[in-house]
C-alpha cells in the first residue's frame, strides 16, 4: 500500500457538553495541526499516489471553512460535541466528497481509502480513516 499526506492546521474555539470534559466544558481555544493521508494499492501511469498540490489545496480550503470560529456557533455542528475524534471524521469525509468529485485530478479515482488526523499536542492526537 503507497500513501502520501499532507500537513497543514486550523485554529478554533468551542466548548463541551458533558461532566467527562471537566473544564473543557467552558468555551476554549485549540490549535490543530491536522494530517491527511491518502492510500492506495497501486501507483498511478505517472508513478504517484494522488496530486500532492491538490490534495493540499483540498485540505486548506476544507480548513479554511473552519478557522478561527467558535464551532459552538456553527449550523453544521449544532448538538454536536466537536472533539477531536468528530473534527477529524468530518474533514475527512469532506476530502472523500472532494475525492469523488474529482477535485484531486483523475487519479485519485483509484485511491482505496484515506486518513485525517488531528494533533492537539506532540502527546495527543485522534485519527479517523475511512475507504473511498
Amino acid at each position: 500500500m503507497f500513501s502520501v499526506t499532507v500537513r497543514d492546521h486550523m485554529m478554533v474555539a468551542h466548548s463541551f457538553r458533558g461532566e467527562v470534559f471537566g473544564p473543557a466544558q467552558r468555551l476554549h481555544g485549540a490549535t490543530f495541526v491536522v494530517d491527511a493521508t491518502f492510500r492506495r494499492a497501486e501507483l498511478d501511469d505517472d508513478g504517484i499516489v494522488v496530486d500532492i498540490g491538490r490534495a493540499g489545496e483540498a485540505l486548506h480550503a476544507i480548513l479554511s471553512e473552519l478557522n478561527y470560529r467558535n464551532l459552538d456557533d456553527e449550523p453544521q455542528f449544532a448538538g454536536t460535541n466537536t472533539t477531536t475524534e468528530v473534527l477529524a471524521r468530518t474533514i475527512a469525509d469532506r476530502l472523500a466528497e472532494q475525492v469523488h468529485a474529482d477535485a484531486l485530478g483523475a487519479g485519485a479515482r483509484e485511491l482505496s481509502g484515506l486518513a485525517v488526523t488531528l494533533r492537539e499536542s506532540h502527546v495527543a492526537w485522534a485519527s479517523y480513516e475511512r475507504d473511498l
